[in-house]
């Protein structure tokens, strides 16, 4: 079954009208606040923004932005007024808006105030060609440099969960490496080889785990018939789980820059999945982002 759609997750979150709150993190910016209000509007969230409140409404003002239904919080430290609030159960989501990465996962990985979990905080993409009604997670695409074999373990799970919540039974997963081929050279694909047999051993449920698979592998069918290379992952990946952040990140910004595409992410493994791409992107992947983390928070 193929994941859901953009279109899909927008249509679900226009009938729910829960306002479920939502506290983003740095609100001065033209395209934070044009997504919060449109979707306020739509009856989606209902927003908390953080950050100098001059700034806020010096912004919203210029672009004609309503912050009526806002509730806006003065804040030196954004990052950490917004992570108060989950904490206080005041939102249940967090959406990184003009703020350094660095400074939002210092106050998400504060270990005495802020949402840290034993799990391996992770950014899963999830990227859409509706041209060729086709659709995959790519993962860890924003966070971890080089992730450890038990980090791998907990990205696949949390990469899994997003698929599972996006309607993929089961969710079928490539290890990606630049070779199928598995050789002590490339560490990465002991890594792929063992995690295929950690998944043969049913350590990840409702997935199927692959690799090593190089990209063509896991995106197209007849690169499996041409190398003579099978198995259910081939060609129909739901899940891309890289080896390292550089190759993810390459990846993903190669398609969205260069692909006719719609594409949104949220960071996993958090007390709360966190809505995050980057902060050069347009109001409309803001709100793909959030539909997409309202729909993981919905399966929490």
């Amino acid at each position: 079954m193929p994941l859901s759609t953009f279109e899909q997750l927008f249509d679900e979150a226009d009938k729910s009208r829960n306002l479920v709150p939502v506290a983003a993190i740095g609100g001065a910016d033209v395209t934070v606040l044009q997504a919060l209000r449109s979707a306020l509007d739509r009856g989606w969230i209902a927003p908390i923004v953080t950050g100098r409140e001059a700034d806020i409404r010096r912004v919203a003002a210029d672009c004609a932005c309503s912050l009526d239904g806002f509730t806006i919080i003065d804040a030196k430290e954004p990052a950490s007024a917004a992570v108060a609030e989950v904490r206080a159960g005041r939102a249940r989501l967090l959406m990184k808006g003009q703020v350094a990465t660095p400074a939002l996962m210092r106050a998400v990985l504060q270990a005495d105030s802020g949402l840290r979990t034993n799990r391996t905080i992770c950014q899963v993409v999830l990227m859409e060609f509706s041209t060729q009604r086709r659709s995959f997670l790519l993962a860890d695409t924003g966070i971890c440099i080089k992730p450890t074999l038990a980090q791998k373990r907990d990205i696949l799970g949390s990469a899994g969960e997003i698929a599972h919540a996006l309607g993929a039974d089961p969710a079928r997963v490539a290890v990606m490496a630049a070779s199928e081929s598995v050789t002590e050279a490339m560490p990465e694909t002991l890594d792929a080889a063992e995690l295929q047999r950690l998944g043969e051993q049913e350590a990840f449920p409702g997935c199927v785990v692959q690799g090593p698979l190089s990209f063509d592998l896991a995106y197209a069918a007849d690169a499996g018939d041409k190398k003579s290379i099978g198995g259910a992952v081939v060609g129909a990946a739901d899940v891309m789980l890289f080896p390292d952040l550089s190759s993810a990140n390459l990846t993903v910004k190669a398609i969205m820059y260069t692909a006719d595409c719609q594409f949104g992410g949220v960071l996993c493994g958090a007390a709360c999945p966190i809505v995050f791409m980057s902060r050069a992107d347009s109001t409309r992947t803001r709100l793909n982002s959030l539909a997409l983390a309202l729909r993981a928070s919905s399966e929490r």
